[in-house]
């Protein structure tokens, strides 16, 4: 019997400096976990541990054992480093400057 064609998918990472999408054909059934393990990012940037990350498929959040298909993003969160509330707050305490 023929094996399964691989399909596309991309898995992406950014850092405020830098941005990662890598292009991966992965075997049909391949779930987010495997396609993150498969990139090879876990090697290349420090602190990726893959057991505390949140993914997504183009900016949906998903389980790490979630099957994908062809064309779908994984995309890499990084945590928060203020919750979006209090960085408002923290814009809105700022004094403004006449431009």
């Amino acid at each position: 019997m023929a094996e399964p064609h691989p399909i596309a998918i991309e898995v992406a990472y950014a850092e405020p400096d830098r941005q990662f999408v890598l292009p991966l054909q992965v075997a049909p059934g391949t779930v987010a976990r495997e396609a993150v393990r498969q990139s090879g990012l876990l090697t290349r940037i420090a602190g990726l541990e893959l057991e505390s990350l949140s993914l997504g498929v183009f900016g949906v959040p998903v389980s790490p054992c979630t099957p994908l298909a062809h064309g779908d993003r994984v995309e890499i969160y990084r945590p928060l480093q203020v919750e979006p509330k209090q960085a408002r707050r923290n814009r809105a305490a700022r004094p403004r400057t006449k431009g």
